[in-house]
């Protein structure tokens, strides 16, 4: 699919995922199948969704299971079958074999690992189970009717546009980076596109860190790093959940001569940001709503519906989601949809 059509389709599906917000024929959605107007919103035929998840062990992932059920809820015609959040793959693929054994409608997948639940992933689609990918990919295209992702790269370019901003005309600015799990290409992604994104105004990443999702692992690593730097101008912590630590191991420095960007959008980074009473100033959105995103999309496709703002008489196969930078200036626009740490 070109380039530009994928842009269109994220844009279009954004604002079709926003609008529609009720189960009432009030609330409809205005899709084109063989020019025949969609209601997406209006109760239709019942679709069973099986949903899977890892464990709720960070507030991020909490925040997508805990979005995926409030979404379900919303429509009559969808009930969901929720089971516990595992991050043993084996127990997650046993999950997914006791939906296909059920023959759920559709199945919303957020895996523990992507190439180990792709088998069992192709085997639901060959049931003829619709499955919605969310987050982590499958090895095989085959393997989802459609896939939700977040756009990692497109935090780090976010997140380093807007170091260059604030710290535009400063010569020799230091630059620190906390990363989250080095060995993830997620990570990988989210360290490059900030690089490049820093490139691009003449600055670089000076210190850098990795830490490991965690707070624990997250007061560490910015210990050591504060330790090593005396001087910083600004930091990019990837991940708002590690960000609890880090901004412990900040308080507990007693340094206050840099700016702090955040990534994932927490609630507790967005009210320190709405207050600007602490290192905080912005935060990079990685939206914790791609499960709820999963729902709507088993629904439609189940159902065999448009999204509403779009021509295509089908969901798009593929869904990207937006990298958007808060600052005190929209912090009130995403503080609603916002997890908590």
């Amino acid at each position: 699919m070109p380039h530009k059509r994928i842009v269109v389709l994220i844009a279009a599906l954004t604002l079709a995922l926003t609008a529609c917000t009720g189960n009432t024929p009030q609330n409809q959605g205005g899709g084109n199948q063989g020019g025949v107007r969609v209601a997406n919103d209006e109760p239709g035929k019942k679709v069973v969704i099986g949903f899977s998840a890892p464990a709720a062990d960070h507030g991020w992932m909490a925040a997508i299971t805990n979005a995926a059920k409030a979404e379900a809820g919303k429509y009559s015609d969808v009930e969901l079958r929720v089971v516990e959040g595992t991050n043993d793959v084996n127990l997650q693929i046993s999950q997914v074999e006791t939906f296909i054994n059920d023959k759920v409608d559709a199945i919303v997948l957020l895996p523990f690992d992507g190439a180990a639940l792709t088998p069992v992933a192709l085997k639901a689609m060959k049931a003829g189970i619709t499955v919605i990918n969310v987050d982590r990919e499958f090895d095989s295209p085959f393997a989802a009717r459609s896939t939700v992702l977040g756009d990692n790269h497109g935090m780090g370019v976010s997140a380093g546009t807007y170091v260059c901003e604030r710290l535009k005309g400063k010569a020799g600015a230091v630059v620190a980076e906390i990363a989250g799990i080095d060995s993830l290409p997620l990570t990988q992604d989210r360290s490059k596109g900030f690089a490049e994104a820093l490139q691009s105004c003449g600055l670089k990443v000076s210190n850098r860190v990795a830490a490991e999702f965690t707070v624990e692992s997250g007061e560490r690593a910015a210990a050591n790093l504060l330790q090593a730097a005396p001087r910083i101008d600004a930091i990019w912590n990837h991940d708002d959940d590690q960000g609890v630590g880090v901004t412990a191991a900040i308080k507990n420095s007693g340094r206050s001569e840099f700016f702090m960007v955040g990534g994932a959008g927490s609630a507790n980074v967005m009210r320190e940001i709405k207050a600007d009473n602490g290192p905080h100033k912005a935060t990079v959105i990685y939206p914790s709503t791609q499960g709820a995103d999963g729902i709507r999309l088993a629904r439609l496709a189940v159902q065999n519906k448009s999204l509403g703002d779009l021509v295509e008489v089908e969901v798009p196969r593929q869904v990207q989601l937006y990298a958007p930078v808060v600052t005190k200036d929209n912090v009130d626009r995403y503080l609603p949809t916002a997890f908590e740490s």
